[in-house]
């Protein structure tokens, strides 16, 4: 053990810790469990199993921030009816913060930040988003998609990378490993007829089993009549939100909450616009470079798979093996968001729960997680599992 990691793994009573965290299930945008729900309703739940689970009175929870993309209307409105809705008092502040695909990440360093510099000493930060409602065309950055390079080798890596996606993904839904970060939530969903029923949604209903290298090389390119990206080697469109709840440690254990991770750090840069996806494989050795650690520190990697294209070439750049099978490898070793789908306000803080579930799962220590954002940028975030 590097004496970086060591020193990570150290507990000090000034450290941010995570008290919980835990996210809705991952729903088709338009047509899945959540087509017909809100996403202040889908974040009121989230918000409130925070501290009900945790049995933490609301009233000691300092602010609030969520990170949203796209919303309806002005987001922090939602973020506000949400939490209002969830129990939490009127007088804790809430604000909103939208750094494209890594907005639930940068809402989650912005309380543990808070919280480090003594302003508040327990916060939440969360992620929501609902495509069905607030998805519109986006102006995707022309040759975006061939970040790994311009052949039918680059288009089979791409396929062979979705299709892995998938496979994991379906095998650890199978298995049931999901379970423990998914808070079923019951909601209304009118049929084809205009009939209205209440069903629970409590699972990811994106993920596709059966799903080969051989069938995702028959669809048609998405952007470009030449291009490598297809419907199935991009993310899918999804709603969904996540929640995490954060605190100084000498204040948790004075409430006796549950501590089940820590907050390490989190480093954010920027990239060209028009490779915006390649994010991860800079904003990772940044952080590696500032918390003193080196690859081999690091258990696990999360990276988010907006495109194949851009985590594929990431994973090469950084040396990362991507192609290990099952659920054991260095990198999405449940399937990424290819499979499960990427809300995007919500996924900074979704991967979190995930990566906190893995970690205990595989009796894991240290992981790291990290996405690419739309108009060209990369943050990456360090958090140890303490369960």
């Amino acid at each position: 053990m590097s004496s970086a990691r060591a020193k990570i793994l150290e507990k000090n009573d000034d450290d941010v810790v995570i008290v919980s965290a835990i996210r809705s299930a991952l729903t088709k945008s338009k047509k899945g469990g959540f087509k017909d729900t809100r996403p202040e309703e889908i974040l009121m739940n989230v918000l409130k199993h925070t501290y009900t689970s945790t049995n933490l009175d609301p009233t000691l929870i300092d602010d609030i921030a969520v990170g949203n993309v796209l919303p309806p209307s002005g987001g922090a409105s939602i973020a506000r009816m949400a939490s209002i809705a969830a129990g939490i008092p009127i007088k804790t502040p809430i604000s909103t913060v939208n750094r494209q695909c890594a907005s639930g990440l940068t809402a989650v360093n912005q309380i543990a930040n808070s919280i480090k510099c003594g302003q508040i000493d327990i916060g939440i930060g969360a992620g929501v988003e609902s495509m069905t409602f607030s998805f519109g065309p986006a102006a995707i950055p022309d040759g975006f998609s061939e970040t790994v390079c311009e052949t039918q080798e680059a288009a089979h890596s791409q396929d062979t990378f979705a299709a892995l996606s998938s496979q994991k993904a379906a095998a650890a839904q199978k298995a049931k490993l999901f379970v423990p970060e998914i808070l079923p939530i019951q909601v209304k969903q009118v049929s084809p007829d205009r009939e209205t029923k209440t069903i629970l949604v409590d699972h990811d209903d994106g993920v596709r089993d059966g799903v080969t290298v051989e069938s995702l090389s028959k669809l048609k390119p998405a952007f470009k009549k030449d291009g490598s990206t297809t419907a199935g080697n991009a993310s899918q469109v999804t709603d969904g939100a996540a929640a995490v709840l954060l605190a100084r440690r000498s204040v948790a254990k004075q409430l006796g909450l549950p501590i089940i991770g820590k907050f390490v750090s989190v480093q954010a840069v920027g990239v060209p616009p028009r490779i915006m996806g390649v994010g991860p494989a800079y904003a990772i050795p940044l952080l590696l470079k500032k918390t003193g650690l080196e690859m081999s520190d690091i258990d696990f990697f999360e990276i988010n798979e907006a495109f194949a294209s851009q985590a594929l070439w990431s994973c090469e750049k950084l040396g990362l093996p991507w192609n290990e099978p099952g659920l054991h490898g260095k990198v999405n070793r449940w399937g990424g968001a290819i499979a499960l789908g990427h809300p995007l306000g919500c996924t900074g803080a979704r991967l979190i729960a995930t990566g906190l579930n893995i970690a205990k799962h595989d009796n894991e220590k240290v992981f790291v997680m990290s996405m690419g954002n739309f108009s060209g940028m990369g943050v990456a975030g360090l958090f140890v599992n303490e369960q």
